[in-house]
């Protein structure tokens, strides 16, 4: 597995190795023990799974706070998408910075987004399929959301009218709720 940082501490890029013949390819898309060495020991208890069929569909930007905060293993297994972290790390030097990675079914890549940082991403192509690990279970108590478009954080998306769920469509702007995650407790 090749790891590579991004311009925000400890969001990753993780690219499986592909092993293919006529038949097609096979990926170990997760190992423990690989990712020990690599300084990433989750213990991951959730997988979830969405599809979206428009190109064009945003989801987020999405976090749960702390005690319930989770990291984050995000593949798209069908279709593109723009995979975006922010820092939400209060005290942080990279406070409201953003990366945007492309993953594809093609590119095989990953995006490591640990606890302290909003997520979300965009559809590029139609039929999406998105699969991602979690480091804790859902907490509806401990669900929140920034807009999309917060100016503050000033994500290019490419797209000036995504289309969005009710919530994330009335999400509030980051400053209206501040972060729940204080530099270095996350």
């Amino acid at each position: 597995m090749q790891v590579e940082p991004t311009d925000l501490s400890d969001v990753l890029i993780l690219t499986p190795r592909r092993f293919g013949d006529a038949r097609g390819w096979f990926s170990e898309t997760w190992s423990a023990a690989a990712m020990a060495k690599a300084g990433l020991d989750l213990p991951w208890v959730q997988d979830n799974h969405s599809f979206s069929a428009a190109k064009g569909t945003l989801r987020g930007l999405h976090y749960q706070s702390p005690p319930r905060a989770q990291d984050k293993l995000v593949r798209c297994s069908r279709g593109a998408i723009l995979d975006v972290a922010v820092d939400i790390r209060a005290g942080s030097p990279s406070y409201c910075a953003w990366v945007g990675v492309e993953l594809s079914a093609e590119n095989g890549r990953q995006l490591f987004v640990p606890k302290g940082f909003l997520h979300g991403f965009l559809t590029l192509t139609d039929d999406v399929e998105v699969q991602y690990k979690c480091s804790d279970v859902y907490s509806p108590d401990h669900d929140g959301a920034v807009r999309w478009d917060d100016p503050a954080i000033g994500i290019d998306w490419g797209v000036s009218a995504p289309i969005l769920s009710d919530k994330d469509a009335k999400a509030p702007l980051l400053a209206a709720i501040g972060t729940p995650f204080p530099m270095g407790a996350a």
